[in-house]
């Protein structure tokens, strides 16, 4: 299980990532940063991936087949017990449940198998969050999610803050903000400006 150690607070909980957040770099960077602090633990599946990646080749100029393995090679690296894929008995647990999007079953069902606590989505009316919450599983935007770390992890979130800024070459910490916000997360956006004093 992918639980990365904490001095303090509550237990840390696993993050199921969505494409649509691994998708945005600033949101992945925050998610994974947020990984790499101690502040959650992260999972997603190889499908899940290889959407990203696809999207990224047909949506991004300039990023072609060797970014995308050079993305995929420093996920492995980073987060090695990160990738998860669903069983039978995972999809059979989601039986029933009419979804919007039947691609998103894979993603519910990746959830289960990796024991995450939340799947973090931009596409929040795709998951029926009172099954889900039955099954354990909470569904939170990217932007709850920091938000809720922010107050609760508050040490870690400063330090993925830095090392979003830090590893994207002429950042800073206006622009990093910035970027946050025009990703659709304006409420943890204004928090770090406040916390940062910007």
């Amino acid at each position: 299980m992918n639980r990365f150690p904490a001095a303090a607070g509550p237990p840390v909980q696993v993050v199921l990532a969505d494409a649509n957040v691994m998708y945005s770099r600033s949101l992945r960077d925050y998610l994974l940063y947020a990984a790499e602090a101690g502040a959650v633990g992260v999972a997603w599946s190889q499908a899940i991936l290889d959407d990203v990646t696809e999207h990224l080749m047909a949506n991004v100029p300039g990023f072609g087949a060797e970014a995308a393995v050079r993305l995929l090679d420093a996920l492995a690296e980073t987060f090695p017990d990160a990738v998860f894929e669903p069983s039978g008995e995972d999809y059979a647990r989601l039986e029933g449940l009419v979804l919007r999007d039947e691609d998103d079953r894979h993603v519910m069902a990746a959830a289960l198998a990796a024991e995450a606590d939340i799947i973090c989505t931009s596409n929040l009316k795709h998951f029926p969050r009172a099954e889900l919450a039955k099954l354990g599983v909470a569904v939170m935007s990217p932007d709850d999610l920091f938000t809720q770390l922010i107050g609760t992890r508050l040490a870690a979130m400063i330090e993925a803050h830095r090392a979003a800024v830090a590893n994207f070459a002429g950042s800073s910490d206006q622009s990093t903000v910035a970027a946050l916000r025009r990703a659709g997360a304006a409420r943890a956006a204004d928090m770090m400006s406040e916390l940062l004093g910007l």
